[in-house]
């Protein structure tokens, strides 16, 4: 399997097959919201879109990075999210990296999103599609996020089969800058258990798969036997 790690902005072409990382923590928040019982999560373009969405659909629940905000129900933070009880809801989600990364790459042939908390299920979905070719999205700075960085080449070493020592990988993402700002209080709309949260190796059995659905790209979970 030929793989390739790449930033949002140095997408140069659309992959066929694309694994969009963000691991604090967008994609933690996503898997989350499915353990809570969503149906499926709508990627917002803007701030502005997932506004729009819930004038419309007023049931949706809606979320975003930083601070609580009018029209906002939540905030990606996995460790205020997991009190929510979302069976059966929609949630709208748009974050600063996770959600563009994944509107970046829309037209590929298949879409995966992916923290921590799901990447052994990634892996084992790449496997059984047999892919040739997986370009590895790295959503957090600009592509230099070492703890989005440290998950897709995880996630890459399973994917092939080979027997991944994890543990390396989750020190080099607990030790990110992203990790160091959340453990310090330094990012607003956070919860002192964030970072243990998204550092939970394979807490979850299912993949998120994102596809288009009529305007809008939305993310649901992929059980795996």
């Amino acid at each position: 399997m030929d793989t390739r790690f790449s930033g949002i902005a140095d997408l140069v072409e659309t992959p066929s097959v694309a694994v969009v990382v963000d691991v604090m923590r967008a994609y933690t928040v996503a898997a989350w919201a499915f353990a809570q019982g969503a149906e499926k999560i709508v990627l917002a373009e803007s701030l502005e879109a997932a506004l729009a969405l819930k004038a419309r659909h007023p049931d949706w629940v809606t979320l975003k990075d930083g601070p609580p905000a009018p029209g906002f129900d939540a905030v990606n933070s996995p460790g205020l999210l997991r009190s929510i009880d979302l069976t059966g809801r929609t949630v709208v989600q748009k974050t600063t990296a996770g959600t563009v990364g994944a509107l970046a790459v829309k037209g590929a042939g298949l879409v995966l999103c992916a923290g921590f908390v799901v990447a052994e299920a990634t892996a084992q979905l790449l496997r059984t599609h047999d892919v040739a070719g997986v370009t590895f999205v790295v959503t957090g700075e600009d592509g230099r996020a070492e703890e989005d960085l440290a998950c897709a080449q995880y996630i890459a070493g399973r994917a092939t089969g080979a027997g991944t020592d994890p543990a390396d990988f989750l020190r080099r993402a607990a030790a990110s800058r992203a990790a160091v700002e959340l453990a310090a209080g330094r990012r607003q709309g956070a919860h002192p258990d964030d970072v243990a949260l998204c550092l939970e190796l394979d807490r979850f059995p299912f993949a998120m798969v994102a596809t288009s659905e009529g305007t809008l790209m939305v993310l649901r979970p992929h059980a795996l036997p």
